[in-house]
């Protein structure tokens, strides 16, 4: 598997785990039950899971009110997006 297809397949991933702790998050918030620490959606978005977990909370109406989420998780996937861009760029350009 060439270099490409690996960096797709970790995006793919990490974006599905970010789509999917927001989920599991908002389901346990209305239960009052254990949480997923903020922290730990920060990393997943930092990783690379900006995109899944910025669609998660717009879609879960999750962490929406939260103005930390608001500003950092559209911020972390605009940075992705540029690094992307640079990196798909420096690669095959």
């Amino acid at each position: 598997m060439n270099l490409l297809g690996m960096l797709s397949g970790y995006l793919f991933i990490l974006n599905l785990a970010g789509l999917l702790a927001m989920g599991v998050d908002k389901y346990r918030a209305k239960r009052h039950a254990w949480r997923i620490p903020e922290a730990n959606l920060f990393l997943i978005s930092l990783l690379g899971g900006s995109i899944g977990t910025w669609a998660g909370m717009y879609l879960f109406r999750h962490k929406t009110k939260h103005r930390r989420f608001v500003i950092l998780m559209p911020l972390i996937c605009i940075v992705h997006v540029f690094l992307a861009v640079y990196v798909f760029y420096r690669l095959f350009g």
